[in-house]
């Protein structure tokens, strides 16, 4: 069994990530969930926050339509609204940027937290990549790499 204290991701097929949410917090709950998923993850999103807990609808890979459980929500005083960049102006995703280069990358830098990487391609190999998106076995990011450094703008 893995540590609930751990900061490494975990892998949804085989843990039940409420329960891990569960344990981690002592029964507790998450403040806040960002859910890129949809579908059947909205309710255990509802079941694995705290009270008053958020849960922010980021995509929908799993579709855009879900039936939800209102008790949670009202019982347990929890938030539920969504957004997207798509439709932000130009200053809007800039002052967004500017955020999370301030309160993220120094996170990242000291190592607090860690994107979870599955795998890595060269830039060449972009197809490979995208087969291995496709298949739908990996777990965290697949990362295509240049030889050349990336740009900071």
């Amino acid at each position: 069994m893995r540590d609930p204290k751990s900061r490494s991701g975990l892998n949804y097929r085989t843990e039940d990530f409420v329960e891990v949410v569960r344990r981690a917090t002592g029964g507790r709950g998450v403040d806040l969930i960002l859910d890129i998923v949809d579908g059947n993850y909205v309710n255990r999103n509802l079941r694995a926050l705290a009270p008053g807990g958020r849960l922010v609808q980021i995509g929908f890979q799993q579709g855009a339509s879900a039936t939800i459980d209102l008790w949670p929500i009202l019982s347990r005083r929890l938030s539920v609204t969504g957004s997207t960049l798509r439709s932000r102006s130009a200053e809007e995703k800039g002052a967004i940027a500017a955020a999370v280069r301030q309160e993220v990358w120094p996170l990242l830098e000291r190592g607090e937290i860690a994107p979870v990487i599955d795998s890595t391609f060269p830039l060449e190999c972009a197809g490979d990549a995208h087969r291995r998106i496709e298949s739908g076995d990996h777990a965290g990011k697949i990362v295509l790499v240049t030889s050349e450094p990336p740009r900071v703008p």
